[in-house]
């Protein structure tokens, strides 16, 4: 049998689809209340054609069956508090924890919706703004260090001279050391090749703010 006449077929006569209580609004937002439980997941997720949706879901069922609380379409707090409102407020009440990023329209919808969960920021958004920070750092040294080689190149041409970058120990310039540590400062040193491992101690000697700022997201 053809797949499609086979999938076909699955949903208009073998699955419940048809006698489904959701359909009508499936498209824009999924509720199953019985899945509420003490320690939430709220999220947005991308999942077609770049369409953004709002997740809830059960810590406690780990991804398996039981998982989804609620998936509203759109990341808009107003909407998605409209949906998660529908579940009776005493289970809403047994919600004592809700895990979260730190948009501000996220925090709201806990707030309204589960009044007596604490918000626990994921951790992954937290580690997300670390790197960002080390990386910013790096980024300033790189354009200092872009700012000091123009300078010295235009000293060179006024005094009739070649000018000969600073080569380290591993062979990069100072320039190049900036850039290429870019990749190693977002891995655990446990991790490191050979090669970063020489290049971070070069990097490090130079730069003790960065180490400073890198030691502290590990």
């Amino acid at each position: 049998m053809d797949g499609k006449q086979l999938q076909q077929q699955y949903k208009d006569h073998i699955s419940d689809y048809k006698d489904w209580d959701q359909r009508e609004h499936a498209a824009e937002w999924l509720l199953y209340p019985e899945n509420t439980g003490p320690c939430l997941s709220i999220d947005e997720t991308s999942l077609s054609n770049g369409e953004l949706y709002t997740i809830v879901t059960n810590k406690a069922a780990k991804g398996h069956k039981g998982s989804l609380v609620a998936m509203v379409k759109g990341t808009q707090a107003g909407s998605v508090i409209q949906v998660l409102k529908t579940i009776p407020k005493r289970m809403r009440s047994k919600v004592r924890e809700v895990t979260l990023d730190m948009a501000a329209s996220m925090g709201m919808i806990v707030s309204r919706c589960f009044p007596k969960a604490s918000k626990v920021i994921d951790r992954f958004h937290v580690q997300k703004l670390a790197f960002d920070a080390v990386q910013d750092i790096r980024i300033q040294h790189r354009w200092q260090a872009l700012d000091q080689e123009n300078q010295a190149i235009e000293t060179a041409r006024q005094s009739s001279l070649i000018y000969q970058p600073e080569i380290l120990a591993n062979g990069d310039t100072l320039k190049q050391l900036l850039v290429r540590s870019r990749y190693l400062l977002f891995k655990h040193y446990d991790k490191w090749t050979a090669s970063q491992v020489h290049r971070s101690r070069l990097l490090f000697e130079r730069y003790p703010l960065i180490e400073k700022a890198y030691r502290l997201v590990q």
